[in-house]
């Protein structure tokens, strides 16, 4: 079976303005590496339609409805201090979160194996009812949710391995034992949670937190205890907030890993995992600012999605 690439050409709308980190070309220099590869393992797909009562599963009422009346009918706006949004903005918001549940229903209807949603923007700093750090809604979160509420799985994990915490995925389930979220990320810095006491009401959440300058045989050893914690979860499913600023050309942080890392990173994720979930893996992107840092990461991010069997 194939590998889902989710993509949409509406991220090219979501215009955040000259010199901002999160802009469009993130997307594109991805999305232009892999069509060059033209690989029979990849299928292409659309977003889906995102309806508001699946949001809903994850976000507050007033909070969708904040988002809907804050994108400006021109030029510039913000709904944070980081998080920028245009007229066009719109449109790639929806189709982000409508990314993940294509990936899932794919999987779901053995159309595909796995998938990896490259859109934008991304998601993880979202809590129930506020932006923040360049995020509107929560796509993973809502995947999640997704996977609880429409097929009614009861374990469901989510590892996050930006290099910055996903503080809002950590806010949404700190409360849900169905949900096991694992985070690795430079502690302390931006959004200044993420210690190792976090920990949830049900010990579902499970913080790495590394500091600047860790390298790749520093991460991989840490990453161990990730996969640890996986095995005994036992999930059915696995969702991935794939983020590639721990690149060591990033310029917003100072993690120091190599572009063959995140390789390794997905394969163990895959490896580890088959047994409980027969290899159902959604990963959708976060983070990563150096852009070819960001498109060769997520090559063989993608990589290692195609080669698992």
């Amino acid at each position: 079976m194939k590998t889902g690439l989710i993509t949409s050409d509406t991220f090219q709308n979501h215009d955040t303005g000259p010199g901002h980190p999160e802009q469009i070309a993130r997307v594109s220099v991805i999305n232009e590496n892999l069509k060059r590869l033209n690989n029979k393992n990849i299928l292409w797909k659309k977003p889906s339609m995102i309806t508001d009562n699946i949001i809903k599963d994850v976000h507050d009422t007033n909070y969708i409805n904040l988002v809907k009346n804050s994108f400006p009918s021109k030029g510039f706006s913000s709904l944070d201090g980081d998080t920028i949004i245009s007229p066009g903005s719109k449109e790639a918001t929806f189709d982000a979160a409508g990314s993940i549940i294509a990936a899932i229903d794919g999987i779901q209807n053995n159309e595909i194996k796995n998938a990896f949603a490259n859109v934008r923007p991304p998601g993880h700093h979202c809590n129930q009812n506020k932006s923040a750090g360049f995020c509107i809604l929560n796509n993973i979160a809502i995947g999640a949710k997704y996977l609880l509420n429409k097929y009614k799985y009861k374990k469901v994990a989510i590892i996050d391995f930006d290099v910055h915490h996903g503080n809002g995925t950590q806010d949404i389930f700190y409360e849900n034992e169905n949900v096991l979220f694992i985070s690795t990320h430079q502690y302390p810095y931006y959004p200044g949670t993420g210690s190792e006491n976090e920990k949830g009401k049900f010990n579902n959440i499970f913080n790495i937190p590394l500091p600047a300058g860790t390298n790749s045989e520093e991460y991989l050893n840490a990453f161990e205890f990730a996969l640890k914690k996986l095995r005994e979860f036992k999930p059915e499913f696995v969702l991935i907030s794939a983020g590639f600023d721990s690149h060591a050309k990033d310029p917003l942080a100072q993690f120091k890993l190599e572009t063959e890392d995140f390789y390794i990173i997905t394969k163990r994720i895959l490896e580890t995992s088959k047994i409980f979930c027969k290899g159902k893996v959604v990963s959708i992107l976060e983070g990563g600012y150096d852009l070819q840092a960001l498109q060769d990461s997520a090559r063989r991010h993608v990589d290692a999605l195609i080669e698992f069997n």
